[in-house]
């Protein structure tokens, strides 16, 4: 597999994420052509060439847990990201299942 066309395909899903939703990291792996492939969704998204376009904030666990390694600056940014964008969370601080997006 090339990595780079792989990471180009990540990317062009996480842009199609709706303002207001998440993906999980397993959901964009099986969009982009590997289901197998969540953990390197992560690195994809980790080495983001272009965070104000590709909005990688949008990608939680499948249960809706929010990152706590977060690359810009932790979960609590990344929660707050995704609040601003109208994703609504559950008592127990994970996305509600409402608010998945599956493509």
């Amino acid at each position: 597999m090339n990595n780079s066309t792989f990471f180009d395909r990540i990317y062009t899903c996480v842009k199609a994420i709706p303002k207001g939703m998440v993906a999980s990291y397993g959901t964009i792996a099986a969009l982009a052509g590997n289901p197998r492939a969540a953990r390197v969704v992560g690195w994809a998204l980790h080495v983001n060439p272009d965070p104000d376009a590709i909005p990688c904030y949008r990608v939680v666990t499948k249960d809706g847990r929010v990152s706590v390694a977060f690359a810009f600056g932790g979960e609590n940014v990344q929660r707050a990201m995704l609040q601003a964008d109208g994703v609504a969370f559950d008592k127990a601080g994970r996305v509600k299942p409402e608010f998945f997006y599956y493509g």
